[in-house]
């Protein structure tokens, strides 16, 4: 074997699913390039956790998994819904706000990179990569301190694909998307190609994809309304990635990814306006929209250096670069007067650009083979504003957020079936932006206010602490303490600010977002069988509470607990049938009345519904195979009757066929083409404009091929 493989196999590395012994079965099954595929890495852990040896809940999303769903749905909201409990249902919008993962925010990274844009929160972190670049999906549930800040519901981590093997291997894909009339104005594509391969000591992938959404038919087979803040429909999108790789010596390797995603909305359907309180649902028509298309445009390098034995120690070191850039639609927020002293609208743009760095050193065998220690530092530097595109004004005053954090780790093995898993984190952040006023718009009175400058700076130290019992060789048992450090969306606070004589350094607002999660869980595994069962408790003395104001949302620095319950379960029977099944079920409230106890509902803004979703998966013969999948959302009853959620069912189905040469599939998602109104829609706003349908039966057909 080559130093480049036995490295390969060392490095973080996860296959499977969140079932441990199931997903090694499965990884047993289908690889075939190394004799032995331990140990089994959780990459999105700073110190390699292996599978099933976790604290607390972890899913892993497999290729195959995210195959499956790319068969029926392009969406990725979508695609992370399907496949991870507790995590709301998709808004089938380019916008995720209102997506959250058991009940808060999740963190998105890609390779460890964040994608997350804490101080004026874009609501597309999660549109930032095309899935046709990632391998897997790595999933920590509950609050975590592993990547510092905005994970305070979770981490959700796109690891992008590696090279094929030896020599060149080459890839080519494509699909074709369409509503079950044929109509040409719902017909879509996409198209990728990858290229990798390795020579001597290097290695190397680049890959380049091109999508184009139709627009979306609901149930009714009437057009899918049109969102402002983002649309996926009607959009055009491509994405560009780069992987390059040297080896210095059998333990060393250097590491350059590149990837630029750009997506842009469409300019030729209008919004046609629903009425909420008759049930008719907003829809949209062909037209010509004031203003320029929104987008999507981010571009990421990360550098990256490992050293599997340095003096003893696995050093990991990264430095990474990201600019993300996001256009908003026209609203009617922001008139102005043209050259011709005409009232028209302006739209806004987040920019947001991050520098940063983590370093992280782990050894293991201490404490004769009991102890395993990892540390190391993480810095941040991000700076972001939000401007209207038109008028150059300023929204959102240029702010300087700077992170520095430090953090120890401890894994101690107290017996042959009992392990401690304990650390702390201590995080310093800086926040500075100028004296600013707020903008200046003759229809709005609180307008044009002046704040006054500063620099307020937090110390936060977060802790963690887990148990781990294997009660028997196919039982184990869980129990985890760890806490989250976040930013309120500071963007958000600073141009809402309409009293005058304030000034950044004594806004409560702005002071962090810290959650406490408390999770219990026990997992079985009968060789075929797996069981996973998990209790959490999610706690914030000053949590963020989305409300709507006039139409648009502000944060409310509330006091939030959220409680809830998952469950994952797996069945192989044979070899040609695997069955699944999850459940979530969460609640919350928060404290409006400021008494110290919590007393209203969280509505479906901020907390998913009790949600039931069934997988099988079916292998008929070497070249025939199936997935169906059901999803069902149970009804929600919160304080607000207006906000109240009617459940829903959906079905989705693929086939997939292996050729002589490639693979033909083909998906449906909502195979039984249902009507219904959005979970977003139904519990998140009272808005005519925002009362969207889902989208009905959409047939997709798909061929790769690998040569």
């Amino acid at each position: 074997m080559t130093h480049k493989m036995h490295i390969a196999w060392l490095a973080p590395v996860m296959l499977g699913s969140a079932l441990p012994g199931l997903a090694l079965a499965q990884a047993n099954d289908e690889t075939t390039a190394s004799p032995d595929l331990s140990p089994l890495v959780v990459t999105a852990t700073r110190n390699r956790s292996q599978a099933g040896e976790t604290p607390q809940k972890v899913t892993v999303i497999t290729r195959e998994q995210i195959e499956q769903q790319l068969a029926i749905t392009q969406d990725p909201g979508q695609v992370l819904s399907n496949l991870i409990p507790s995590y709301s249902p998709s808004r089938q919008k380019l916008s995720n706000a209102g997506e959250t993962f058991r009940g808060r925010s999740p963190l998105f990274l890609i390779d460890g990179v964040p994608q997350s844009n804490p101080l004026r929160d874009s609501s597309r972190d999660s549109y930032t990569i095309d899935l046709s670049m990632v391998e897997r999906i790595e999933v920590i549930h509950g609050a975590s301190a592993e990547h510092g800040l905005g994970a305070t519901g979770g981490l959700i981590n796109f690891v992008t694909r590696r090279a094929d093997g030896d020599g060149v291997n080459q890839h080519a894909g494509i699909s074709v998307t369409s509503d079950d009339d044929f109509r040409s104005e719902g017909l879509g594509y996409k198209l990728n190609y990858r290229l990798s391969g390795q020579s001597g000591d290097w290695d190397y992938l680049t890959a380049i994809s091109r999508q184009q959404h139709g627009v979306f038919f609901d149930g009714n087979d009437d057009i899918v309304g049109i969102a402002y803040p983002g649309e996926l429909q009607n959009s055009t999108s491509h994405d560009l990635f780069g992987k390059f790789g040297y080896w210095i010596d059998d333990d060393q390797n250097l590491e350059l990814s590149l990837n630029h995603f750009d997506l842009e909305e469409g300019d030729d359907y209008v919004p046609v306006v629903g009425d909420r309180s008759a049930g008719i649902p907003t829809t949209a028509r062909r037209g010509n929209p004031e203003g320029e298309p929104g987008h999507n445009r981010v571009s990421m390098a990360r550098l990256a250096y490992s050293h599997a034995d340095w003096y003893g120690n696995a050093l990991d070191a990264q430095v990474y670069r990201q600019r993300f850039r996001a256009q908003f639609a026209t609203t009617p927020f922001f008139p102005y007067q043209d050259g011709t002293g005409s009232v028209r609208y302006d739209q806004t743009r987040n920019e947001s650009d991050k520098l940063g760095g983590k370093f992280t050193i782990s050894r293991d065998g201490l404490l004769d083979d009991r102890l395993k220690l990892t540390t190391g530092i993480d810095v941040l530097q991000d700076e972001t504003r939000q401007m209207l595109v038109h008028t150059e004004r300023t929204y959102v005053p240029e702010t300087r957020f700077r992170n520095y954090a430090a953090f120890v780790q401890g894994d101690i093995s107290l017996t042959d079936s009992l392990s401690l898993h304990t650390g702390v984190r201590h995080e310093y952040a800086e926040l500075d932006v100028d004296t600013f006023s707020t903008l200046d718009r003759s229809n709005v009175t609180q307008d044009n206010v002046s704040v006054e400058g500063g620099s307020p700076s937090f110390n936060e130290t977060l802790y963690n602490l887990g148990l781990v019992y294997q009660v028997t060789d196919w039982a184990q048992l869980y129990a985890n303490y760890s806490e989250g450090f976040g930013m309120p969306d500071v963007g958000r606070v600073l141009r809402g600010i309409d009293t005058p004589g304030q000034d950044i350094d004594t806004l409560l607002q702005l002071q962090p977002i810290v959650t406490d999660n408390r999770e219990i869980g026990a997992r079985f595994d009968w060789e075929r069988y797996g069981l996973e069962l998990s209790y959490y408790e999610s706690n914030s003395d000053y949590g963020e509470r989305l409300t709507e104001e006039n139409g648009t949302f502000v944060g409310s620095r509330e006091r939030t607990e959220i409680q809830g319950v998952e469950v994952t379960g797996e069945m192989r029977l044979g070899d040609a049938h695997d069955l699944r099944l999850s459940y979530a079920h969460a609640q919350g409230k928060s404290d409006t009345s400021g008494d110290g106890r919590v007393d209203t509902k969280l509505t479906g803004i901020n907390i998913a519904p009790d949600t039931l979703r069934l997988g099988w998966s079916a292998a008929w013969s070497d070249r025939l195979s199936s997935h169906l999948q059901a999803s069902y959302y149970f009804d929600r009853s919160v304080d607000d009757p207006e906000l109240e959620f009617d459940g829903y069912g959906l079905v989705d189905a693929s086939l997939a066929y292996r050729l002589p040469a490639g693979k033909l599939s083909f998906g449906i998602e909502n195979l039984t083409d249902k009507e219904y109104i959005t979970y977003y829609s139904q519990s998140a706003r009272i808005s005519d404009e925002y009362y969207f349908t889902g989208r009905g039966r959409t047939l997709t057909l798909g061929y790769q091929l690998d040569f």
